[in-house]
């Protein structure tokens, strides 16, 4: 059966903010050390009358949000975001590793591999492999997991590409969590390997789902 995607968001926002009423704009499943926007922020004239100003008001610095954008499998076994400086490919622990494992299931080099070619197309030379867990069990065995899981993954994916390639490889245990980990359903997507890298030029629009 053909994997349909669905796309959960896309958006562009250019954000030019008015005094206190600035809010900057968190992303919480964005995994540590992810880069900041490359964009420089546009050039606003706080004079120009079109900006409608009322008496005493001034203008706040003006930003350029991240475009976001979020593919993910029907059944959420991976998950892709990209933005307009880097990618990150999140895949749910069941798909690649037995329970309670760092061993490698039969699926998973296939994922990883096509992972890894995505890399080679986009010419990154730095790759950020990350694990996490759900909040089951204890924290200090969830790093110890987490890690183990990071670590496995990035074996797989040196095999594919440049020897010059660098890796950061990272467990984070619980921490970080993308869903609610009160249910099954949430813990399981917080159980992820997470492969993030540079991208060299600016992101493409998804292709259109496939027909089941």
């Amino acid at each position: 059966m053909t994997t349909t995607f669905r796309r959960l968001a896309a958006l562009a926002i250019v954000s030019v903010a008015f005094g206190p009423l600035a809010v900057p704009m968190a992303h919480a499943d964005d995994p540590p050390g992810s880069a900041g926007s490359a964009s420089p922020a546009p050039v606003i004239d706080a004079d120009a009358p079109g900006l409608m100003l009322p008496d005493g008001a001034t203008l706040a610095a003006a930003k350029v949000l991240d475009i976001k954008q979020i593919v993910e499998e029907e059944g959420g076994e991976q998950r892709r975001q990209d933005t307009n400086v880097d990618v990150t490919f999140a895949l749910q622990a069941e798909v690649l590793f037995p329970k309670n494992s760092a061993k490698l299931g039969a699926a998973a080099t296939a994922r990883i591999a096509a992972v890894a070619a995505e890399i080679n197309k986009l010419g990154s030379g730095r790759v950020r492999v990350f694990g996490f867990t759900d909040n089951l069990g204890t924290y200090e065995h969830g790093l110890k997991l987490s890690k183990q899981r990071a670590v496995a993954v990035q074996q797989v994916l040196a095999r594919s590409l440049d020897p010059g390639t660098t890796f950061d490889i990272r467990g984070y245990s619980e921490d970080y969590p993308i869903a609610d980990n009160a249910s099954e359903e949430g813990r399981k997507k917080n159980r992820r390997v997470e492969i993030s890298f540079p991208r060299t030029s600016p992101p493409s629009a998804p292709a259109p789902p496939s027909a089941p």
